[in-house]
C-alpha cells in the first residue's frame, strides 16, 4: 500500500507547475487615494521560504513527530512556517486565539508541545502565565522578544543541510472551539488533510489560478495546496461577526477574487451591507459558509449579490470531520429553506466524496462496537455517525473522549459520532436537528433545537431563536429565547408573543411551547461568532423564570 504523501507536497507541486503565480497577497500599504497596495509571494518564493525555515528549525532540534505550538498572525510567516513544519514531519498545534488566555493555556498543557513559535505578545503571555513551561524547550519569535528570531532561523536554514525526514502519519493537532464543552485537540494525519484537499477540489470544482479571500486562517491554508492565490484581508480574525464589510467587498472587487469562505456571522454582516449599497460581486465563482447553520434569509440576501448560476454552499462537518455533506443555495432557496421554516430541521445536503452517513439510536454513553442494529430508518431522528477518509481517528491524549466519540467496526475501521442529531430523507439528504447535548429532555420526550427554532425564525421580527430547557432533565420546560431584528427592538412585546404562539400552534412539535424570552444579544462561539451558546442561555432563562 502506497503511503499518503506529506501534505506539503501539494505546495511543492504547485511551485513546480506555476512558480511565478502569486501564492499569497497581503496589504502592504495604502495609496494616496486610500486604495490598498498588495505585496505578493509567488508559489516558488513560498516553497523556498518554507524549505529554508524547515532546515533552520531542524538545526534547532525540531524533528519528525515534534509537537510545535504555533501562535502566529495570518500572514507570510504563518503560511511559510506551517508548511515548513509539515515538511519536517513535525506536528503543529493550532489553537484559536479567541478561546481566552486560561483556556489557551489548558490546551497547551494538554498538547505538551516541545517547541513554541509565536509573536512577541504570545511569548510574553507564555512567560507570565507559564504556557507549556514544563515541555517547550525551543522558543522562536517573529520579533526581538521571546526566543531566537524567525529571521535568524531563516539564516540558519540557508546554510543548513536538508533535514532527513522520516515518513510520518501525524500531521497536526487542531483544537475544537469548545463551544459545547471543553476544547479538545483533534489529531490530524496527512491522509486526513490529503482527503480534505481532494474533497474540496472535487466538490467545489476549484482550479489552480483562482483567488481565495481567506477570512478563516485555518481554511486559508488549503489555498496554496489547491493552487489558489490566498488573499489575506484586513480584519480581526477572532471576531468575524464584527468585520467591516468594506474590508471584504473591496478586495473581492479590486482583485477579482473567485472564492470566499466566511462564517455565517460574516456572511450575514457583509450581505446586509452589500444589499443595502446595491453591491454586485461578479467575480465570485462560489461562496462557502460553515461553522453553524445559515438561515435561508441570510443566504437569499447574500446570493442576490452573486452572478446567475453562482451558489453559496453550506458544508456540514466539524473539526473532527470536514466536509461531511454539502448543499448549495439553489436547493436551499428552491426547496429545503421552506421546509426548514416548517420545522423540518436544516438540510445540509448529501455526503461528499467517500463519506458514509448513518443515523443511529441516541445514546449518551460509549458504543464499543458497530452493529447495523443501531441504525434507524429513513426519516427518524437520531445521532449522526460518519465514516470516510476525512474523519480523524482520535483526540490527542484524550483516550476517554476518543472512546465516547468513535465506534469500531468489524472491518478494522471506525465510525465517528458527530455529537449532533438529525435524520436522512428519502433522497439521501441529511437534515441537521441540533446538538445532542442541547436537546430538551421534557416529560413527553426529547425536543430538538433546529426543528423548533426554524418555525420561529421564519417570523420577520425574529433575527434568530434558541430552544433551551429549564429544570430537571427528563422534566425540562421548553423555553424559546429570541434575538430580535434591529428594526424590531421597539415592537410591542405582547403582540409579538401572540404572533409567536399562533405560529407555534401550526405544528405538533411547537404547539406546547408557551414561554418566550427576548435576549439582547445571544452568546456565540469564539471561532465563527455563529454557534449559539444555548448552555449560557439556559442559565439566563432559568434566572428570568424564577
Amino acid at each position: 500500500m502506497t503511503a499518503t504523501p506529506n501534505i506539503a507536497s501539494h505546495l511543492a507541486a504547485m511551485a513546480q507547475s506555476q512558480p511565478d503565480a502569486p501564492a499569497l497577497m497581503f496589504v502592504e500599504s495604502r495609496a494616496s487615494d486610500g486604495s490598498r497596495v498588495y505585496a505578493t509571494r509567488t508559489f516558488a518564493q513560498l516553497e523556498e521560504d518554507a524549505n529554508v525555515i524547515a532546515r533552520g528549525l531542524s538545526s534547532l532540534g525540531i524533528a519528525p513527530g515534534t509537537r510545535v505550538a504555533l501562535c502566529l498572525r495570518p500572514g507570510v510567516d504563518f503560511f511559510a512556517t506551517t508548511f515548513a513544519l509539515f515538511k519536517l514531519g513535525a506536528v503543529p498545534v493550532l489553537i484559536d486565539p479567541g478561546i481566552g488566555m486560561k483556556n489557551f493555556g489548558r490546551c497547551l498543557d494538554q498538547a505538551t508541545p516541545a517547541a513554541f513559535i509565536g509573536i512577541p505578545l504570545a511569548h510574553a503571555a507564555r512567560r507570565v502565565l507559564g504556557w507549556a513551561r514544563k515541555t517547550a524547550r525551543i522558543h522562536v519569535t517573529t520579533g526581538f522578544f521571546g526566543g531566537i528570531s524567525l529571521n535568524k532561523v531563516r539564516g540558519l536554514g540557508r546554510s543548513a543541510p536538508p533535514p532527513l525526514c522520516a515518513q510520518v502519519s501525524d500531521a497536526a493537532v487542531l483544537f475544537t472551539s469548545g463551544s459545547t464543552g471543553p476544547a479538545k485537540g483533534v489529531l490530524y494525519t496527512h491522509e486526513n488533510f490529503d482527503a480534505q484537499i481532494r474533497a474540496l477540489k472535487w466538490e467545489y470544482k476549484i482550479e489552480p489560478g483562482e483567488r481565495d479571500l481567506a477570512t478563516f486562517p485555518l481554511f486559508g491554508l488549503f489555498g496554496p495546496a489547491l493552487g489558489m492565490t490566498t488573499i489575506i484581508p484586513e480584519m480581526d480574525f477572532t471576531r468575524p461577526g464584527d468585520v467591516d464589510p468594506k474590508n471584504i467587498i473591496e478586495p473581492i472587487q479590486q482583485l477579482n477574487i473567485t472564492s470566499l469562505f466566511g462564517s455565517p456571522a460574516l456572511i450575514d454582516r457583509v450581505g446586509a451591507w452589500g444589499v443595502q449599497n446595491k453591491i454586485k460581486l461578479s467575480s465570485l465563482k462560489r461562496v462557502i459558509s460553515a461553522g453553524a447553520p445559515v438561515s435561508p434569509r441570510v443566504i437569499d440576501r447574500f446570493a442576490s449579490m452573486l452572478s446567475p448560476g453562482v451558489q453559496l454552499f453550506t458544508p456540514y462537518g466539524a473539526t473532527e470531520s470536514l466536509p461531511v455533506c454539502s448543499i448549495g443555495s439553489d436547493e436551499i432557496l428552491g426547496e429545503t429553506g421552506r421546509m426548514a421554516n416548517a420545522g423540518r430541521g436544516v438540510c445540509v445536503g448529501r455526503p461528499v466524496g467517500d463519506m458514509t452517513v448513518r443515523i443511529i439510536r441516541i445514546s449518551d454513553g460509549a458504543i464499543e462496537r458497530w452493529s447495523d442494529d443501531l441504525v434507524l430508518p429513513v426519516g427518524e431522528v437520531g445521532e449522526i455517525a460518519v465514516r470516510g477518509r476525512v474523519v480523524t481517528g482520535s483526540y490527542y491524549d484524550r483516550a476517554d473522549a476518543t472512546r465516547r466519540a468513535k465506534i469500531a467496526d468489524h472491518a478494522g475501521g471506525f465510525w465517528h459520532r458527530m455529537g449532533d442529531v438529525g435524520y436522512l430523507d428519502s433522497q439521501g439528504r441529511l437534515w441537521f436537528c441540533g446538538r445532542k447535548s442541547q436537546r430538551v429532555r421534557a416529560a413527553d420526550g426529547d425536543m430538538f433545537s433546529m426543528p423548533v427554532e426554524g418555525v420561529f425564525n421564519s417570523h420577520d421580527m425574529v433575527k434568530r431563536s434558541a430552544l433551551v430547557g429549564v429544570g430537571e432533565i427528563g422534566h425540562q420546560r421548553p423555553v424559546v429565547c429570541l434575538e430580535l431584528q434591529p428594526e424590531s427592538k421597539r415592537v410591542n412585546r405582547q403582540v409579538l408573543m401572540t404572533h409567536l404562539l399562533d405560529l407555534g400552534a401550526r405544528f405538533d412539535h411547537t404547539r406546547g411551547i408557551r414561554a418566550f424570552l427576548v435576549h439582547p444579544n445571544f452568546p456565540v462561539d469564539i471561532r465563527h461568532n455563529a454557534k449559539i451558546g444555548r448552555e449560557k442561555l439556559a442559565l439566563w432563562a432559568a434566572r428570568r423564570l424564577k
